[in-house]
């Protein structure tokens, strides 16, 4: 009788231990989203004359809007210009901080597009890991620059907002 029951408690244990494992294993994820880490971001940002460095008295105005795919490392943006003194010469993605000038991560062609003072783009660009640091730190901006001020007549940081 106790070997029976010696049996049906070894028995019991390990079906208990099995099924404590089967249940462990299949909650865990390597997925950074269960890890309570965003993979997705809406993106926007609005330009003004008084960002640029240095700043202007343009009344030009801009805005951005996109999303950004941790996994892919891809941003898909549009980004609109209204009321600039000219039609945009330069324009594209920078890092570094607000109040500071930084190094470009990707121009836009706008020069000889037929866009007038007014206008749109959209694009894709993907980043590498320090490109991404920066955007997720606030680190990020877009600018245009037109003949009449060939050191940027708008510029707007870029906000990554967690979806």
């Amino acid at each position: 009788m106790k070997q029976v029951i010696g049996q049906i408690t070894k028995s019991t244990l390990f079906a208990a231990l099995l099924a404590a494992t089967v249940f462990l294993f299949s909650n865990c994820s390597k997925d950074d989203a269960s890890a309570g880490i965003s993979l997705s971001y809406s993106l926007s940002g609005n330009a003004s004359a008084s960002q640029t460095v240095p700043a202007n008295n343009s009344n030009g105005s801009g805005t951005f809007s996109g999303t950004y795919d941790a996994r892919t490392k891809v941003m898909t943006y549009t980004s609109t210009w209204t009321n600039l003194s000219g039609a945009p010469l330069t324009a594209g993605l920078f890092s570094g901080a607000s109040g500071q000038v930084g190094a470009s991560i990707t121009a836009w062609s706008v020069s000889g597009s037929g866009q007038g003072i007014s206008g749109s783009i959209s694009a894709t660009t993907t980043l590498n890991a320090e490109q991404e640091a920066n955007l997720l730190a606030g680190k990020m901006y877009y600018m245009f620059t037109t003949a009449a001020r060939s050191s940027g007549e708008i510029r707007g940081q870029v906000t990554a907002t967690a979806q």
